[in-house]
């Protein structure tokens, strides 16, 4: 059964995804940073909000919600960890649960580390994993609650889905990401390349994101923290991958 996924920018540099089923006409909405895009996103295709997947409690993925919930009352599905700061959930999952959109299973992973309580939702049928503010293009989330051995694990994780997944994440932060990743991975020829692509979409006004994992573990550093080239040049050719981790978070923290 064919899947669409819509990206919608939200804010200033927010995204939402809309996640069609074109069989069944049902819709997921993943985020909800403003209501004004995503009920214009709707109405355009004539869609009907069957659901609505919230990634973690932040104000800009979830402050849309209650607009979005009086045009299209939808059943809403968060992390049961997070469940007590979150908008009223109707259903309420963790790691590793799993439930069906419209004949496709949806799994929960927990992904914290931007904060305590985030998850990620992974649609094999569609290829595509919606990871809010942990994996993100070309970055990851700032550790606000959790640890950079939480994230790691977390990003680990994500990095273990099949090549071939799109990676949804929450943000347009690509160009300034990839600032950074060439101060700690400057001779990769894959990142370079990829910057030059960013730079021409950005200019055109073109989105960066949903991108391809096999891509991130290209030139993502954040999940390069095993790549020789990288520990060589921050000097930690014995350091634990979780180790290299923390310094290239530290290091984009103070970029």
């Amino acid at each position: 059964m064919p899947v669409e996924i819509v990206t919608i920018p939200c804010l200033s540099d927010n995204y939402a995804f809309l996640v069609h089923d074109t069989a069944s006409g049902q819709t997921a909405l993943v985020d909800i940073p403003e209501a004004a895009p995503i009920l214009e996103a709707l109405s355009t295709r004539g869609w009907v909000l069957s659901e609505v997947w919230i990634t973690h409690h932040h104000d800009d993925h979830v402050q849309g919600l209650v607009k979005v919930l009086e045009a299209h009352p939808a059943r809403v599905t968060g992390a049961a960890a997070d469940a007590h700061r979150l908008p009223p959930l109707d259903r309420s999952l963790s790691d590793g649960e799993s439930f069906d959109f419209a004949g496709h299973s949806v799994q929960v992973m927990d992904v914290s580390g931007h904060t305590k309580g985030h998850i990620a939702y992974y649609m094999a049928d569609a290829s595509a994993a919606f990871t809010g503010d942990s994996l993100m293009a070309l970055g990851c989330g700032r550790l606000f609650e959790g640890s950079a051995d939480q994230m790691w694990q977390s990003l680990s994780k994500l990095a273990a889905l099949p090549g071939d997944t799109i990676i949804c994440s929450g943000h347009e932060y690509t160009a300034s990401n990839a600032k950074f990743a060439l101060t700690i991975d400057p001779h990769n020829p894959d990142l370079i390349s990829r910057n030059e692509k960013i730079v021409s979409a950005r200019a055109a006004g073109s989105p960066t994101v949903p991108s391809l994992l096999t891509l991130e573990a290209a030139t993502n550093p954040f999940l390069r923290a095993a790549n020789a080239d990288i520990r060589a040049g921050l000097d930690m050719p014995d350091a634990t991958d979780a180790q290299v981790f923390a310094e290239i978070r530290a290091r984009k923290d103070a970029f």
